[in-house]
């Protein structure tokens, strides 16, 4: 199958709650059955108040550019207040989670590794 170029509006990708996450969604933007090969380009929101868990991912590491807002990340135990045009990036393993303590949506892109050893270690 030969893979295709892709451009369409970010608008059209399915938002689903994100697992064990409170006022969390995500949207897969570009992914495997776009034709992607390597990567999957997510683009998550996060409402006033709301969060997603501490958990890991043992195998595969996280490339993220907050878009709009101002939120609290957990990395490896440490807290640290991220806003938009920042970048993060949280290597295979490191415990981590997202809080949003504003009166405003946060959104951030967040790209992974496409592979079949993705796994997600809830620790809350």
């Amino acid at each position: 199958m030969e893979i295709q170029a892709l451009v369409r509006p970010a608008e059209g990708a399915p938002k689903k709650p994100v697992a064990k996450g409170k006022g969390a969604f995500l949207q897969v933007l570009v992914g495997p059955e776009d034709g992607a090969p390597n990567f999957i380009l997510r683009r998550f929101t996060l409402e006033p108040g709301g969060r997603i868990p501490a958990h890991r991912h043992p195998t595969i590491e996280h490339e993220q550019f907050v878009l709009r807002g101002r939120m609290t990340i957990g990395l490896d135990g440490e807290e640290r207040e991220v806003v938009a045009g920042d970048a993060v990036f949280i290597p295979a393993g490191v415990a981590h989670w997202y809080e949003n303590r504003s009166d405003a949506a946060v959104e951030f892109l967040c790209v992974i590794p496409k592979t079949k050893e993705y796994e997600t270690e809830w620790l809350a």
